[in-house]
């Protein structure tokens, strides 16, 4: 099939990318039933990237002819006789209005209906938002017929966190098959060790306590006993493989009852904790609930060596390694490094999180890192000026359009701030309508 080049600006550029199949018609019946049918409507709407009934309708508008675009057969057909070349005109102002970018000319764009019902281009070249003229009459048939959304952001997020759910799940299966191997192990290794020693005592009892008489009696009823033991034991398959499977059970037999044996292991009594009990201490901030020796100016200690990395122009890509050098909680590191980033920042906040997202990017890809960052905003909002809290909003859209933040922990850190001790701060004002336009946004959808 013969191609041509988008738009009639572009027919005379030999390297353009962006091309369709040349219009194919044919007419058919007579008299009052003459119609003329385009045969590749179908083909030419793909590669424009618009449902095939637009064209059809639109040229049915421009012509003052009945028009018709049958889905099941894929046929469109105008009512009367047209020439190609006519439709093909017609079709070049449907482009130039419904499919090219009025910014760029690139005719990768998408329909968006606003909610006030009208028609935008948005393109994915350039970005321009471009305003259909509201006038055309295609434009009524385009609001009752609106074209299907393609998946957005939230459909990609819905499939990240799906996926992270599967891998939780998958991760608990495989804990929970490992604890009853664990369990099985030790069951089996307790069972054969009650056995022995059952048998030992009935051994010494009969010995010690039976008469002289009846202990033939007794013996061959052992033997019997241990002869269907046997019996039911060894019905198995005594090859090298099954042998080498015995060994491997009774090694973890032995593993699993040395795990139990130092998880029952008797605490120090002494005040004095262990070396590693003084190293988890340290991580989490505190020993034994009493809180950890700390200096006072630990925070700034954090946010001037954080500082510095930034300053020197290291890599983002070991902004994580560094951070889990430092000492301090995760929630103080994470307060630093928004007060290292920001610090001083007044109008022009949400600029300025655009230019240094990847940093916060980088820490956040650590499980349970969202709402932390979510905390170290309000943190760092408290005390910044009015002209930053005021642009807040704008922070959560670029980091909630760059896959840092999610919705669900933006929508709950807002509510229980709402209600917790620092409800009284003005931050919770200017994220309310971003709050809004999330939950809005979501109803709409479904």
């Amino acid at each position: 099939m013969a191609l041509q080049n988008i738009g009639a600006g572009n027919k005379d550029d030999a390297f353009y990318r962006y091309k369709m199949p040349k219009m194919i018609t044919k007419i058919e019946g007579r008299g009052n039933g003459i119609k003329t049918n385009v045969v590749n409507m179908v083909d030419i709407a793909k590669a424009l990237g618009r449902p095939a009934s637009y064209t059809t309708k639109y040229f049915g508008c421009e012509l003052g002819a009945q028009s018709k675009f049958d889905e099941k057969t894929g046929t469109s057909h105008v009512n009367g006789a047209h020439d190609t070349s006519k439709l093909a005109g017609l079709l070049e102002n449907f482009i130039k209005k419904f499919v090219q970018c009025y910014g760029c000319g690139n005719p990768e764009t998408e329909i968006i209906i606003t909610k006030s019902q009208m028609i935008n281009l948005k393109c994915a070249a350039c970005g321009f938002i471009s305003e259909v003229d509201m006038r055309d009459k295609l434009t009524t048939f385009i609001l009752k017929n609106p074209p299907e959304a393609k998946k957005g952001s939230k459909d990609k997020k819905a499939l990240r966190r799906a996926e992270k759910e599967r891998l939780k799940e998958g991760e608990a299966a495989d804990e929970e098959l490992k604890k009853l191997k664990k369990e099985a192990a030790k069951k089996k290794g307790s069972t054969g060790n009650s056995k022995s020693t059952s048998k030992k005592k009935s051994h010494h009892s009969d010995e010690d306590h039976s008469p002289v008489g009846s202990q033939a009696d007794e013996h061959e009823a052992a033997a019997a006993a241990d002869d269907s033991d046997d019996d039911v034991q060894w019905q198995t398959d005594t090859s090298m493989v099954a042998a080498q499977q015995k060994i491997q059970e009774q090694l973890n037999a032995v593993t699993a009852s040395m795990v139990m044996l130092s998880a029952n292991e008797e605490k120090p009594k002494s005040g004095k904790s262990s070396p590693a009990r003084e190293v988890k201490a340290k991580v989490n901030g505190h020993t034994n609930g009493v809180k950890a020796d700390k200096p006072e100016d630990q925070p700034e200690e954090l946010v001037d060596s954080i500082k510095e990395y930034v300053k020197k122009g290291s890599p983002v890509g070991q902004l994580k390694t560094f951070l889990d050098s430092l000492s301090g909680t995760r929630q103080e590191i994470i307060d630093a490094l928004f007060q290292a980033l920001f610090e001083g920042v007044g109008k022009g906040f949400s600029n300025e999180v655009e230019k240094k997202k990847n940093y916060i990017a980088a820490v956040v890809e650590e499980e349970g890192s969202q709402p932390l960052l979510l905390h170290a905003m309000e943190t760092f909002c408290g005390k910044a000026r009015p002209e930053a809290v005021k642009e807040v909003a704008l922070v959560l859209n670029t980091l909630y359009q760059n896959d840092v933040l999610e919705e669900e922990f933006i929508v709950e850190w807002y509510e229980k701030g709402l209600n917790g001790g620092n409800k009284g701060s003005p931050i919770w004002k200017y994220v309310k309508p971003f709050v809004e336009w999330l939950q809005n946004a979501d109803s709409e959808e479904e």
